[in-house]
């Protein structure tokens, strides 16, 4: 990799869109006990953000295809940060509104810094998008502990413009970004080519399909882990305090090992990585409902190892298998793939264990995981001998 500043400047990028949905989320009770709404509401403020990026990312990727990257980019930070600020000057009851407009927003930015990296690391991408992720999780991490503080010392209404100011500073940082040498919007000449025929070019690539299908799993098992491991913990009569540390470890594995799998990656084989990753966090999966203490910690690490892996390496994969002139279009619509398996998971094991229990919950996810991966070996060798 020729040039380290410019996927940390992304990265950072990407730390907006994350930083920016779990501030507020985390403070979502206050603003409900504030304005007097139920749980129902705080349900539908999460889910509108996530909503927001499914319909938005593909869109706003293919439209950096035709009109550059680093400006479309640089319009969503825009949206993001004026969005942000505007809850200041409106009625507190639109809040469903401003939580849209930050999520339409941020999928401009994420989607296009995703697509960005890959444009300037034509080489070692792996590690390149290890780096990336990293940071861009770092805002789980660091959001939840920033949010509190500031609602604990101020009010809900303050964390909007602590939101703006992260996002100020990534865009003054991002116009620091050089050219990217490897971008080709200029690839389609015909000015009836519309963004919505890049979506539709991108979707009918038949060797994007099973990388597609690995990020859904492999986010359908983001949200399990993080969704319900909790539930677990609680069901094992742990307090706050142990559940909060047993995900802080999962955290730090997942962000950690992210950067390390894809420089592996890069050395050996992306496809063995990825399979390794997903066979990994599957077992983890099954094996959660089977353990307590310090067994259940070394599981719960093992899950987050396993999803890092597979996140980072199926950008990588994704974005070398990108047609020329759409490597926007394409990482937009890998990211909509990402945000339905992290809405499918909660809400697969969610009706599973409220019907049959927990442990089923956890072990029939595990295997529906699992069985996807001895599903899909067969086309990954033809993959590999492709892109690796």
């Amino acid at each position: 990799m020729r040039m380290i500043w410019p996927i940390l400047i992304l990265g950072f990028v990407g730390f907006v869109t994350s930083f920016g949905a779990h501030i507020v989320a985390v403070n979502l009770p206050v603003y409900a006990e504030q304005v007097g709404v139920g749980v129902a509401v705080i349900g539908l403020l999460i889910a509108v953000y996530d909503l927001a990026e499914i319909v938005a990312k593909p869109v706003f990727g293919a439209l950096a295809d035709r009109r550059g990257m680093k400006q479309t980019m640089l319009a969503g930070i825009g949206l993001f940060v004026a969005a942000s600020l505007a809850y200041l000057w409106i009625d507190p009851r639109l809040l469903l509104l401003i939580r849209f407009l930050q999520g339409v927003g941020a999928a401009a930015l994420s989607a296009v810094s995703l697509a960005l990296v890959g444009t300037y690391a034509i080489e070692r991408r792996g590690r390149a998008y290890g780096v990336y992720n990293a940071i861009k999780g770092a805002g789980y991490v660091v959001s939840p502990i920033v949010g509190g503080a500031i609602v604990w010392r101020s009010d809900f209404a303050t964390i909007f413009p602590a939101a703006a100011a992260v996002g100020g500073v990534a865009f003054g940082l991002s116009l620091l970004l050089p050219k990217a040498e490897g971008e080709e919007r200029k690839a389609f000449d015909d000015d009836d080519d519309l963004s919505l025929a890049g979506i539709v070019a991108v979707f009918r690539q038949p060797t994007l399909w099973p990388w597609y299908v690995v990020t859904v799993v492999n986010m359908f098992f983001v949200g399990i882990l993080f969704g319900f491991l909790p539930v677990r913990v609680h069901a094992l009569g742990y307090d706050p305090l142990i559940s909060g540390l047993l995900l802080s470890a999962v955290t730090a594995s997942y962000l950690l090992i992210q950067p390390v799998a894809g420089a592996l990656a890069d050395r050996i084989s992306p496809a063995l990585t990825i399979r390794v990753g997903l066979g990994l966090s599957g077992v983890s999966i099954v094996l959660a409902p089977f353990v307590g203490g310090l067994p259940l910690l070394a599981v719960s690490i093992m899950a987050g190892i396993g999803v890092g892996t597979v996140w980072t390496n199926t950008d990588a994969l994704i974005s070398d298998l990108a047609q020329v002139g759409r490597l926007g279009a394409t990482m937009g619509v890998a990211g909509t793939f990402k945000e339905f398996g992290d809405m499918l998971g909660p809400l697969v094991i969610g009706v599973v264990s409220q019907a049959f229990g927990l442990t089923v919950g956890f072990v029939l996810c595990g295997v529906l995981g699992l069985l996807s991966l001895g599903l899909l070996s067969t086309r990954w060798v033809a993959m590999e001998q492709t892109v690796g």
